[in-house]
Parts: structure tokens; sequence; C-alpha cells
């Protein structure tokens, strides 16, 4: 296995320091998966650029919660499926919402549900979903350009979970208490 270092804010390459202490006064502290990203600066400011622009993107808070979990679950990501359930939470997404995500169950709220089915779809079938995925979306509420927001957030989460599988990221104390891994088929 090829080991990847997980930086801080001191001793990253000189373009990631920047990065590291924004995310340190934002979080409280550098997440191992900034740490781990921090070896490509470029990947770091990317990922939180995206990161950026999903938080101010126009679908409603619960709904980019299921987005983050949904899609971090069905790419297998223990890391994320821990972090993004635990903030989550502190959101105030809903106990059941967050668990039946994590379960890759339906949830009960339809607008949720619809966000979920919808991502779930963009992540199995690489962004080909048909026209009948997207008015099904369409008629629980949203709109063209939250089609778009979840792409956004579907592609933000790539890199994080595509990051984490490779580097096969710690998780940080702060998301022990959410930990997840995909229950084997048949269990």
């Amino acid at each position: 296995m090829i080991d990847f270092r997980v930086y801080d804010e001191t001793d990253a390459p000189e373009a990631a320091r920047p990065q590291l202490e924004a995310a340190k006064k934002r979080m409280g502290f550098v997440t191992t998966l900034n740490g781990v990203m921090a070896e490509s600066p470029e990947l770091l400011a990317g990922y939180n650029a995206l990161a950026e622009q999903f938080g101010r993107s126009s679908l409603p808070g619960p709904a980019k919660h299921v987005v983050w979990i949904t899609a971090s679950v069905e790419n297998g990501c223990e890391y994320c499926v821990a972090a993004h359930s635990t903030l989550a939470l502190r959101s105030r997404v809903p106990a059941e919402v967050v668990e039946a995500l994590r379960a890759e169950k339906p949830l009960q709220d339809e607008a949720l549900e619809a966000a979920r089915r919808l991502t779930h779809a963009m992540v199995v079938q690489r962004g080909w979903v048909d026209d009948a995925q997207i008015e099904a979306f369409m008629a629980a509420g949203y709109t063209r350009r939250h089609v778009l927001d979840i792409v956004l957030g579907v592609g933000m989460k790539t890199l994080s979970n595509y990051t984490n599988h490779i580097a096969h990221t710690p998780l940080d104390p702060a998301w022990q208490g959410q930990e997840w891994s995909r229950e084997p088929a048949g269990a």
C-alpha cells in the first residue's frame, strides 16, 4: 500500500498552507482529508472551491446533506459518510434521515427523497440520467438549476471519495461517532 502523508498547516507544501490555515479557522481543526489533499495544493484548492460553491448553491440545506451522504454511500467512502453524517446531525437534519441515507433506504420526506434518487442515479449512471428521472425530481418542487447544483455536489464528493479510497485517509476523531462501512452483500 502506498503511504500518503497527512500534512497540517505547519508542514504542508508551501502552496497548500493557506488552504489548511483557512480550513482550521473554519472547522477548528485540519481534517485528515485536507491534510492528505495538501500533497497536491491544486487538488486541495479545487476541492475547497467546489465545497464553497456547493455551499452557496440554490439547493436547500438538508438537500445538500442528502447529496453529500448519498454520493459518499454509493461510492463506498467510509470517511465521507462518517464526516457528512456528523455534519448533517449538527445541522439538525433529523437522525432518521441520516440513518436512512446511510442504510440506502428511501426517505419519508418527498423532496429529500427526490434529491436522494437523483443523486443516486447520477452516481450509478455516471451522469447519464434520463429525462424521466429529472422530471420526477422537478415534480418534487426542484428546478433545472437544482439539477445542476447536484452535479456540482457529486463532483465535489467524487474528488474527496476517490482521494480517501486511494490514500486510506484515517478518520478524524470528530467523525468517529458516525463510523460507517458498507454491509457486505447478503448480510
